[in-house]
């Protein structure tokens, strides 16, 4: 009987969370096992299935309006040719306006929608869809913990003093960036006037539609702002400095104020990114969650332009093959692995290489935060946008390799 409720919490699970497991009794145990872990992941983070609400990939040219210029404004119009034309192509299975919740159209093409079990069945046996996932609502999780010297959280003006994050100095960064590309940073927004960081908002894009996030760019939360800071604060004498101090960085807003989104609005994101952006510049993606194939393979294509993707591997101290997009690989692609201070490894930290290229620091980093602020946290949310920083300067150099790696291949050190 315990092994018959196994399997049929198995089936349930396979079903809830849009995985691929054959059930049956053979290979069952192991079938349950990787199942469990998904489910933690989704408790422990938050992440909950969006109820009716999926993600459809098309096979490619099905849509056809890709934008005719760079900039949101281009970009949005594309995607709204690309609404009515759905409604056009898959009108046997009557979707509607409202249903649609967003179209891609240059990275993946393909839209996410509140379909009922008609629909989903129409499109499950039309040949020009290419896949059909659930939408997931993806939940920032605290940061493991607040390192050395605690923060702030936020609030109050600059400092009377910079100071040079370990992290910075560890990396060899605090380089005034001089290039022509910029950071996208696909977060919870970025304080739009913050002192310590040059923002582009003009570049920006918002994922959010309405609410009161959908009116700004601004950052709500701190987390977007603390990424931005540590890939490129200005070297201006106050607060913190960046890795490439100075560079340009763009809001691309997929979390809300309570660092909240959708698989479906961080895909439109990446969409925006392949469609503006421009080969050199590099995009970061500090969040993550259950395995999406949409997700990876938008990041995938993006990042095949020439545009690089730096990917946080995770903080549930598990393997990053788990997670999307951690788990993405190909051209330009990078997932980051955290470290404290002395090379030691992050016990939070997501493992295993592949999906993990590099390492950075990402235990006690102080950044710039919402509200004009500065904070100290952790995660490998804040070991990716060192290795952003990085790229923007050039290329990645070997640091060493990282000390108490779990999966035995200690991962390199990534330095500028």
């Amino acid at each position: 009987m315990k092994k018959q409720l196994k399997l049929a919490k198995t089936c349930l699970l396979a079903g809830a969370l849009g995985l691929f497991v054959a059930c049956e009794n053979s290979g069952e145990e192991e079938a349950f096992e990787a199942l469990e872990q998904q489910e933690d992941l989704l408790v422990s983070y938050g992440y909950q299935v969006i109820p009716n609400q999926y993600v459809v990939t098309l096979k490619t040219g099905t849509l056809g309006s890709q934008p005719a210029a760079k900039g949101a404004g281009s970009y949005k119009q594309a995607m709204d040719n690309n609404k009515i034309q759905l409604l056009s192509l898959f009108g046997k299975s009557n979707l509607t306006l409202d249903a649609v919740q967003a179209v891609y159209g240059y990275s993946v093409e393909g839209f996410a929608a509140q379909l009922t079990d008609d629909q989903l069945q129409v499109l499950r046996q039309d040949p020009r869809v290419a896949s059909i996932e659930p939408d997931y609502l993806i939940i920032l999780a605290p940061p493991p913990g607040k390192g050395p010297g605690g923060g702030d959280g936020g609030g109050g003006g600059g400092s009377t003093s910079q100071t040079t994050p370990w992290g910075i100095t560890r990396v060899n960064g605090g380089v005034a960036y001089t290039g022509n590309n910029k950071a996208y940073i696909l977060d919870s927004g970025i304080d739009l006037d913050h002192e310590d960081l040059n923002v582009n908002a003009g570049a920006g894009f918002n994922a959010f539609t309405s609410g009161k996030d959908s009116r700004s760019l601004d950052d709500g939360n701190g987390h977007g702002t603390h990424v931005a800071g540590t890939v490129a604060a200005l070297n201006n004498t106050v607060g913190v400095i960046g890795v490439a101090a100075g560079a340009p960085v763009v809001p691309v807003k997929v979390l809300d104020s309570r660092g909240s989104g959708s698989y479906s609005g961080v895909i439109a994101g990446v969409d925006f990114v392949a469609s503006t952006g421009s080969n050199g510049d590099v995009a970061n993606m500090s969040l993550g969650g259950p395995v999406s194939v949409a997700l990876d393979n938008a990041v995938v294509a993006a990042a095949a332009s020439g545009i690089k993707f730096v990917l946080a591997a995770g903080n549930s101290a598990t393997n990053a093959g788990n997670s999307s997009p951690a788990r993405a690989n190909g051209a330009n692609v990078y997932t980051v692995s955290a470290m404290g201070q002395n090379d030691t490894w992050a016990s939070f930290s997501n493992y295993g290489n592949p999906p993990v290229d590099y390492c950075a620091p990402g235990v006690g980093i102080a950044s710039t935060w919402k509200d004009g602020g500065y904070n100290s946290i952790s995660g490998t949310s804040m070991a990716a946008p060192h290795v952003a920083g990085i790229l923007l300067l050039g290329n990645i150099s070997n640091g060493g390799t990282v000390s108490g790696d779990p999966d035995g291949n200690p991962d390199t050190i990534a330095s500028n």
